[in-house]
């Protein structure tokens, strides 16, 4: 019979989740493992078991983002709303699709826009970046799909002023299915160019 959670356990998990939603808001870390960690070691020795998880996290961010400043951050989002649509139009050849935080609407001042494509080949994705002037390095991510170990993609990073753009390049048929979200676990939530703009409009 699983163990009942007492009243202390449920406080310390929700105040483990505001102190990494807000280091995540206030310092610039985009890893919820790190945040996680973070602000565990403000209690010192906490139960695994006692760890808020990742969804609740975002929860608490996004609470964080209405509570203090939420017109600032509402400015702030359709402006990297604004980066991801211009990185995309940059890519559309390879059917571009945001996905992650931005999308979301849990983005920070500090998140990277996250962008899926889909490429015969990363080089292909290079030599259009080279063709326009920008320049970029060359990444690699890791990802899951279903209940497969994550493996490695490769990728590419530039910047559009003062927003970087975090681009994975998936094979072809990749685009039919969604990696898992480090968030929840489903399948990432994708919106194209279209659903982009009508996000904006909105």
């Amino acid at each position: 019979m699983p163990r009942r959670s007492s009243p202390r356990h449920d406080n310390l998990r929700r105040t483990l989740a505001q102190d990494a939603a807000r280091f995540m808001a206030e310092h610039g870390i985009q890893d919820y493992l790190t945040a996680k960690r973070k602000a565990a070691a403000r209690y010192g020795n906490v139960e695994a078991a006692t760890l808020p998880s990742n969804s609740e996290i975002e929860a608490a961010l996004g609470e964080y983002q209405r509570l203090f400043g939420a017109t600032a951050h509402d400015e702030q989002l359709n402006r990297q709303r604004g980066s991801a649509l211009q990185a995309m139009q940059q890519l559309s050849l390879f059917q571009p699709r945001l996905v992650g935080a931005v999308l979301s609407g849990t983005a920070t001042p500090h998140t990277d826009i996250q962008i899926h494509v889909f490429a015969d080949s990363p080089e292909s994705v290079s030599m259009t970046l080279i063709d326009r002037g920008i320049e970029y390095e060359v990444t690699e991510r890791r990802h899951r799909f279903g209940n497969d170990p994550s493996r490695a993609h490769p990728g590419v990073r530039f910047a559009l002023g003062r927003q970087f753009i975090d681009v994975t390049v998936f094979p072809l048929d990749g685009i039919r299915q969604s990696p898992a979200s480090p968030v929840d676990g489903r399948p990432m939530r994708r919106a194209d160019i279209s659903a982009l703009q009508t996000l904006l409009a909105d």
